[in-house]
């Protein structure tokens, strides 16, 4: 007798301590949004990706005290790639492995392109803030906030020739990297179609990215009263530091890229004084969206926000309005939730800090209008 007692306590308590552990696990991945993101947060890219991270938190918070979404909370981890794809694919195994069932990245195009495959092998809806390259739109589990390198730069020779900034226009480019080559073909494209005339197209690579005097020189040389420079802001300041040098000064005007010029050390952001660059989001804008979010970053990060951030922010309430329209709940697999996702994504609008009314198409692609903004004291404004 004394026996079957001792039994039944050991088989009741084995009951309640398996109890305890099937709770702690729903607990610990069935009552949240586990959403990751992945971008550089050290290395030369790091500005990307900080301000990413930043923006996402931002709105993370936010939406958590509200309530969350429908009433469930999200949690939210962001891992560093150092913009190598190699690292971004290392990085998202961890999250996966953390729990999340939703991607919130990758910051940028080349790590995106090899994190997706990832995504569309495990049925994971992902939503990148700002990589660019239609590359990375090949599956249809993947969606993005920024605009996709053709529509920068179709957008681009629109707005030059629209405008009637210049008539003659030099290029300079990076045939090795998806992003510049992806927006200079469209914007070649789109030039046919305007009153300018694009009269030199320089290309750079990887391996040949720090003396442009060549491309500089031939552009010069051709009577470019502007330069396109559909690359990134580390390559760009050296640009404007060697046209300084030969005595050069067009206008310049770049994509998204640019922006986080005037944080890079050491370079003379007298320099950059009047380059354009189209981007969804101004700092300086007077809406009351833009003037609460800058001043709730400052707030929290001492700093002012770029485009990259105010993606991010977006990032998360678009996942918000998504999830709501198709009322994904938090146990649901990771297979579910990017069924009804793709679904919902074509359905919904969304009026955010990187542009109002935006909607989706089924390939991913996001629709909206950029916006035009200049470097005027060392400060971005806007050019409309």
């Amino acid at each position: 007798m004394k026996m079957k007692k001792v039994l039944g306590l050991v088989l009741a308590l084995s009951m309640v301590v398996m109890s305890m552990s099937a709770c702690g696990k729903s607990s610990s991945k069935d009552d949240k949004f586990y959403i990751g993101g992945i971008g550089p947060v050290s290395g030369g890219a790091a500005v990307y990706g900080q301000n990413v991270k930043n923006g996402a938190e931002l709105a993370v918070k936010e939406i958590n005290e509200a309530g969350g979404i429908n009433g469930t909370k999200i949690e939210f981890k962001f891992e560093d790639d150092e913009h190598d794809p190699e690292k971004s694919v290392n990085a998202y195994n961890t999250l996966k492995d953390w729990g999340m069932k939703i991607l919130m990245g990758t910051v940028t195009s080349n790590p995106c392109k090899a994190v997706v495959a990832e995504t569309f092998k495990d049925n994971m809806f992902e939503l990148t803030p700002s990589a660019s390259s239609t590359d990375v739109l090949q599956n249809g589990n993947v969606f993005q906030v920024c605009f996709s390198d053709p529509n920068q730069g179709i957008a681009s020779a629109d707005y030059i020739g629209t405008k009637g900034i210049a008539t003659k226009v030099a290029v300079i480019y990076d045939s090795s990297d998806v992003y510049s080559s992806g927006i200079y073909e469209k914007f070649a494209e789109e030039a046919k179609t305007q009153n300018f005339e694009i009269v030199a197209a320089e290309a750079f690579t990887a391996d040949s990215k720090s003396d442009f005097s060549v491309q500089l020189q031939k552009a010069k040389d051709s009577g470019a009263e502007l330069v396109f420079l559909p690359i990134y802001y580390q390559e760009a300041t050296l640009i404007l530091t060697q046209a300084a040098a030969i005595d050069y000064n067009p206008i310049f005007f770049g994509c998204d890229g640019l922006d986080g010029i005037l944080t890079v050390e050491n370079f003379d952001i007298s320099l950059a004084e009047g380059v354009m660059l189209l981007t969804p989001f101004a700092a300086d804008a007077t809406d009351a969206e833009t003037q609460k979010f800058v001043t709730d970053y400052k707030a929290a990060y001492t700093d002012t926000p770029n485009q990259f951030a105010a993606d991010a922010y977006d990032a998360m309430y678009i996942l918000k309005a998504a999830i709501e329209k198709a009322s994904v709940k938090s146990d649901m697999t990771t297979a579910k939730m990017n069924d009804a996702l793709k679904v919902a994504m074509t359905q919904i609008s969304v009026d955010g800090l990187t542009g109002a009314d935006m909607t989706w198409a089924a390939t991913g692609e996001v629709n909206k209008a950029p916006r035009a903004i200049v470097i005027q004291n060392g400060s971005y404004v806007s050019a409309e």
